[in-house]
Protein backbone atom coordinates (compact mmCIF):
# COMPACT_ATOMS: atom_id res chain seq x y z
CA UNK A 1 0.00 0.00 0.00
CA UNK A 2 1.56 3.46 -1.42
CA UNK A 3 1.42 6.33 1.17
CA UNK A 4 -1.73 7.69 1.34
CA UNK A 5 -3.98 10.86 2.71
CA UNK A 6 -4.09 10.33 6.82
CA UNK A 7 -0.66 8.83 6.93
CA UNK A 8 1.35 10.80 4.28
CA UNK A 9 0.55 14.39 5.82
CA UNK A 10 4.51 13.79 6.30
CA UNK A 11 7.04 11.63 7.77
CA UNK A 12 7.99 14.81 9.80
CA UNK A 13 5.04 14.27 11.86
CA UNK A 14 6.23 11.24 13.06
CA UNK A 15 9.57 12.60 13.99
CA UNK A 16 8.50 15.41 15.88
CA UNK A 17 6.62 13.26 18.28
CA UNK A 18 10.07 11.81 18.53
CA UNK A 19 11.85 14.85 19.16
CA UNK A 20 14.56 15.35 22.72
CA UNK A 21 12.48 16.07 24.94
CA UNK A 22 14.09 18.24 28.69
CA UNK A 23 15.63 15.53 30.93
CA UNK A 24 18.23 16.09 33.54
CA UNK A 25 21.09 13.91 32.18
CA UNK A 26 19.17 10.08 32.33
CA UNK A 27 21.46 7.22 33.23
CA UNK A 28 20.63 3.59 31.87
CA UNK A 29 21.07 0.97 34.82
CA UNK A 30 20.90 -2.51 34.55
CA UNK A 31 19.00 -4.17 37.49
CA UNK A 32 20.60 -7.69 37.52
CA UNK A 33 17.26 -9.22 35.25
CA UNK A 34 17.47 -11.37 32.28
CA UNK A 35 18.59 -10.13 28.70
CA UNK A 36 16.70 -12.01 25.42
CA UNK A 37 20.02 -13.87 23.92
CA UNK A 38 20.76 -16.54 21.52
CA UNK A 39 18.02 -16.81 18.64
CA UNK A 40 14.95 -14.46 19.00
CA UNK A 41 12.11 -16.08 16.71
CA UNK A 42 9.29 -13.63 15.71
CA UNK A 43 6.10 -14.71 14.76
CA UNK A 44 4.53 -11.49 12.90
CA UNK A 45 0.80 -10.82 12.73
CA UNK A 46 -0.29 -8.20 10.26
CA UNK A 47 -3.56 -7.14 11.56
CA UNK A 48 -5.65 -5.51 9.29
CA UNK A 49 -4.52 -4.33 5.87
CA UNK A 50 -1.00 -3.80 4.43
CA UNK A 51 0.43 -3.28 1.18
CA UNK A 52 3.01 -5.12 -0.34
CA UNK A 53 5.58 -2.19 0.18
CA UNK A 54 5.07 -2.03 3.81
CA UNK A 55 5.47 -5.66 4.25
CA UNK A 56 8.46 -5.64 2.49
CA UNK A 57 10.46 -2.66 3.92
CA UNK A 58 9.81 -4.14 7.65
CA UNK A 59 10.86 -8.01 6.17
CA UNK A 60 14.05 -6.07 4.91
CA UNK A 61 14.88 -4.31 8.00
CA UNK A 62 14.16 -7.79 10.00
CA UNK A 63 16.83 -9.77 7.44
CA UNK A 64 19.23 -6.74 7.88
CA UNK A 65 20.02 -7.14 11.52
CA UNK A 66 22.10 -10.32 11.48
CA UNK A 67 23.69 -9.81 7.80
CA UNK A 68 25.48 -7.04 5.99
CA UNK A 69 25.15 -8.59 2.14
CA UNK A 70 28.72 -8.07 1.89
CA UNK A 71 28.16 -4.63 0.71
CA UNK A 72 30.80 -1.61 1.49
CA UNK A 73 27.95 0.58 2.20
CA UNK A 74 28.10 1.88 5.49
CA UNK A 75 26.97 1.59 7.72
CA UNK A 76 24.67 -1.31 7.26
CA UNK A 77 22.10 -2.10 9.89
CA UNK A 78 23.51 -5.05 11.27
CA UNK A 79 26.25 -2.52 13.46
CA UNK A 80 22.55 -0.91 14.93
CA UNK A 81 22.20 -4.21 16.13
CA UNK A 82 25.89 -4.64 17.29
CA UNK A 83 25.13 -2.07 19.66
CA UNK A 84 22.08 -3.96 21.30
CA UNK A 85 24.24 -7.12 21.37
CA UNK A 86 27.21 -5.04 23.18
CA UNK A 87 24.67 -5.15 26.42
CA UNK A 88 25.25 -8.60 27.18
CA UNK A 89 29.02 -7.75 28.09
CA UNK A 90 27.57 -4.76 29.71
CA UNK A 91 25.49 -7.25 31.67
CA UNK A 92 28.14 -9.67 32.62
CA UNK A 93 31.66 -8.24 32.29
CA UNK A 94 33.01 -12.10 32.62
CA UNK A 95 31.95 -12.08 28.25
CA UNK A 96 35.39 -11.66 26.83
CA UNK A 97 33.55 -11.75 22.87
CA UNK A 98 30.02 -10.59 22.63
CA UNK A 99 27.81 -13.43 21.66
CA UNK A 100 25.53 -13.01 18.14
CA UNK A 101 21.71 -12.58 19.10
CA UNK A 102 20.10 -13.94 15.41
CA UNK A 103 16.69 -12.73 15.05
CA UNK A 104 14.47 -14.50 12.37
CA UNK A 105 11.06 -14.79 11.52
CA UNK A 106 9.91 -18.38 11.59
CA UNK A 107 5.76 -17.20 11.27
CA UNK A 108 3.46 -14.83 9.74
CA UNK A 109 -0.52 -14.44 10.30
CA UNK A 110 -2.55 -12.13 8.70
CA UNK A 111 -5.70 -10.96 10.03
CA UNK A 112 -7.54 -8.95 7.28
CA UNK A 113 -11.02 -9.32 9.32
CA UNK A 114 -10.20 -6.89 11.97
CA UNK A 115 -10.62 -10.18 14.46
CA UNK A 116 -10.96 -8.12 17.83
CA UNK A 117 -12.25 -4.39 16.12
CA UNK A 118 -10.78 -1.36 14.93
CA UNK A 119 -10.31 0.34 18.41
CA UNK A 120 -8.26 -2.07 20.72
CA UNK A 121 -7.00 -2.06 24.40
CA UNK A 122 -3.50 -3.55 25.07
CA UNK A 123 -5.73 -6.10 27.77
CA UNK A 124 -7.10 -7.67 24.48
CA UNK A 125 -4.26 -8.68 22.57
CA UNK A 126 -3.66 -11.90 24.24
CA UNK A 127 -6.01 -13.58 21.28
CA UNK A 128 -3.55 -11.66 18.50
CA UNK A 129 -0.34 -13.28 20.33
CA UNK A 130 -2.08 -16.86 21.18
CA UNK A 131 -2.58 -16.75 16.89
CA UNK A 132 0.59 -15.40 16.10
CA UNK A 133 2.39 -17.89 17.50
CA UNK A 134 0.46 -20.84 17.60
CA UNK A 135 1.05 -22.50 21.27
CA UNK A 136 4.85 -21.98 21.06
CA UNK A 137 6.39 -20.40 23.97
CA UNK A 138 9.74 -20.06 22.19
CA UNK A 139 8.72 -17.18 19.98
CA UNK A 140 8.22 -13.60 20.45
CA UNK A 141 4.37 -12.20 19.25
CA UNK A 142 4.65 -9.09 16.90
CA UNK A 143 1.67 -7.58 16.12
CA UNK A 144 1.57 -4.85 13.28
CA UNK A 145 -1.72 -3.00 13.02
CA UNK A 146 -2.74 -1.30 10.04
CA UNK A 147 -3.86 2.82 9.98
CA UNK A 148 -7.43 1.92 10.16
CA UNK A 149 -6.52 0.34 13.75
CA UNK A 150 -6.52 2.69 17.22
CA UNK A 151 -4.53 0.61 20.08
CA UNK A 152 -5.51 2.82 23.15
CA UNK A 153 -2.59 3.96 25.15
CA UNK A 154 -0.37 4.23 22.09
CA UNK A 155 0.76 7.02 19.98
CA UNK A 156 0.40 9.04 22.85
CA UNK A 157 4.17 9.83 24.01
CA UNK A 158 5.13 6.93 22.16
CA UNK A 159 4.15 4.14 19.03
CA UNK A 160 5.43 1.21 20.41
CA UNK A 161 5.66 -1.14 23.39
CA UNK A 162 6.81 -4.72 24.50
CA UNK A 163 5.69 -7.08 27.26
CA UNK A 164 4.73 -10.03 28.38
CA UNK A 165 1.25 -11.66 27.74
CA UNK A 166 -0.33 -15.47 28.41
CA UNK A 167 3.38 -16.24 29.66
CA UNK A 168 4.96 -14.89 26.40
CA UNK A 169 7.37 -12.14 25.28
CA UNK A 170 5.28 -9.78 23.55
CA UNK A 171 6.35 -6.68 20.99
CA UNK A 172 3.64 -4.30 19.48
CA UNK A 173 4.10 -1.75 17.07
CA UNK A 174 2.30 0.68 15.18
CA UNK A 175 1.82 3.45 12.71
CA UNK A 176 2.34 6.97 13.96
CA UNK A 177 -1.57 8.34 14.31
CA UNK A 178 -0.48 11.42 11.98
CA UNK A 179 -1.95 13.89 14.93
CA UNK A 180 0.91 16.31 15.22
CA UNK A 181 1.89 19.46 13.65
CA UNK A 182 4.57 20.06 11.27
CA UNK A 183 8.05 20.92 11.91
CA UNK A 184 10.98 18.49 10.83
CA UNK A 185 11.54 18.04 7.29
CA UNK A 186 13.28 14.78 7.08
CA UNK A 187 11.52 12.63 4.40
CA UNK A 188 11.06 8.56 4.64
CA UNK A 189 13.40 6.90 3.44
CA UNK A 190 11.94 4.52 1.52
CA UNK A 191 9.08 6.57 0.22
CA UNK A 192 6.40 5.36 2.23
CA UNK A 193 5.56 6.90 5.33
CA UNK A 194 4.05 3.95 7.00
CA UNK A 195 6.48 1.22 6.51
CA UNK A 196 9.29 3.61 7.43
CA UNK A 197 7.61 5.45 10.76
CA UNK A 198 6.96 1.81 11.73
CA UNK A 199 10.76 0.62 10.90
CA UNK A 200 11.36 3.52 13.50
CA UNK A 201 8.66 2.29 16.06
CA UNK A 202 9.66 -1.67 16.13
CA UNK A 203 13.09 -1.18 15.36
CA UNK A 204 12.80 1.30 19.20
CA UNK A 205 10.40 -1.90 20.44
CA UNK A 206 13.14 -4.33 19.57
CA UNK A 207 15.56 -3.36 21.12
CA UNK A 208 13.85 -2.60 24.68
CA UNK A 209 12.64 -6.18 24.07
CA UNK A 210 15.82 -7.27 23.80
CA UNK A 211 17.81 -5.52 27.19
CA UNK A 212 14.76 -5.05 29.35
CA UNK A 213 12.13 -7.77 28.37
CA UNK A 214 10.71 -8.52 31.92
CA UNK A 215 11.16 -4.71 33.08
CA UNK A 216 14.53 -5.79 35.57
CA UNK A 217 17.00 -5.15 32.98
CA UNK A 218 18.24 -2.29 31.37
CA UNK A 219 16.26 0.71 32.14
CA UNK A 220 15.98 4.38 34.03
CA UNK A 221 12.79 6.05 35.55
CA UNK A 222 9.98 3.88 36.99
CA UNK A 223 8.93 0.21 36.14
CA UNK A 224 5.79 0.87 34.85
CA UNK A 225 6.76 3.81 32.18
CA UNK A 226 11.25 3.23 32.30
CA UNK A 227 13.22 4.74 29.38
CA UNK A 228 15.00 1.74 27.75
CA UNK A 229 18.14 1.62 25.36
CA UNK A 230 16.44 3.87 22.50
CA UNK A 231 13.83 5.91 24.10
CA UNK A 232 16.03 6.97 26.37
CA UNK A 233 17.62 8.58 23.45
CA UNK A 234 14.50 9.98 22.53
CA UNK A 235 14.24 11.85 19.07
CA UNK A 236 18.25 11.36 18.40
CA UNK A 237 18.43 10.44 14.35
CA UNK A 238 22.39 11.31 14.10
CA UNK A 239 25.29 13.14 15.83
CA UNK A 240 25.12 16.44 16.93
CA UNK A 241 21.15 16.32 17.64
CA UNK A 242 19.49 18.58 20.01
CA UNK A 243 16.24 19.70 20.39
CA UNK A 244 14.48 20.91 16.96
CA UNK A 245 17.24 19.10 15.54
CA UNK A 246 17.29 15.18 15.20
CA UNK A 247 20.99 14.73 13.76
CA UNK A 248 22.87 14.28 11.01
CA UNK A 249 21.91 12.32 8.55
CA UNK A 250 22.12 11.25 4.69
CA UNK A 251 20.32 11.67 1.86
CA UNK A 252 19.07 9.30 -1.02
CA UNK A 253 19.32 11.60 -4.12
CA UNK A 254 16.52 9.69 -6.03
CA UNK A 255 14.04 10.35 -3.65
CA UNK A 256 14.96 12.92 -1.01
CA UNK A 257 14.61 10.07 1.46
CA UNK A 258 16.44 10.63 4.93
CA UNK A 259 18.71 7.30 6.08
CA UNK A 260 21.43 6.63 8.39
CA UNK A 261 21.54 2.87 8.19
CA UNK A 262 21.58 0.13 4.55
CA UNK A 263 20.22 -2.85 4.26
CA UNK A 264 18.90 -5.80 2.37
CA UNK A 265 19.28 -4.86 -1.61
CA UNK A 266 19.84 -1.25 -1.44
CA UNK A 267 17.10 -0.52 1.36
CA UNK A 268 18.07 2.23 3.18
CA UNK A 269 16.86 3.05 6.93
CA UNK A 270 16.35 5.77 9.55
CA UNK A 271 17.25 4.20 12.86
CA UNK A 272 16.91 5.77 16.26
CA UNK A 273 19.88 6.11 18.71
CA UNK A 274 20.29 3.54 20.94
CA UNK A 275 22.45 4.16 24.52
CA UNK A 276 25.79 3.29 24.41
CA UNK A 277 26.33 1.28 27.94
CA UNK A 278 30.23 1.40 27.83
CA UNK A 279 30.10 5.47 27.15
CA UNK A 280 27.32 5.90 28.97
CA UNK A 281 25.70 8.44 25.93
CA UNK A 282 23.69 8.11 23.15
CA UNK A 283 25.08 6.60 20.08
CA UNK A 284 23.91 7.05 16.85
CA UNK A 285 25.33 5.13 13.11
CA UNK A 286 26.55 8.39 12.26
Amino acid sequence: MASSSPISISFLLLLLLLLPSASSDPQLSFHGGLLLTGNVNLSLIWYGRFGRIQKSVLRSFIKSLNNNFNTNLEPPVSEWWQMVESYQSAANDKLFTVPKIRVRVVRQVTDVSYSIGKVITKDFLSGLVSKATNGDSNTVAVVFTSREVTVHGLCMGKCSEHGVIVSRVMCLAVPPAGLWATGVTLQPPNGNVGADSMVISFASALAGLVTNPYNDGFYDGPESDPKEASTICHGIFGSGAFPGYTGKVRVNPSNGGCFNAHGLKGKKFLLPALWDPKTSSCWTTM
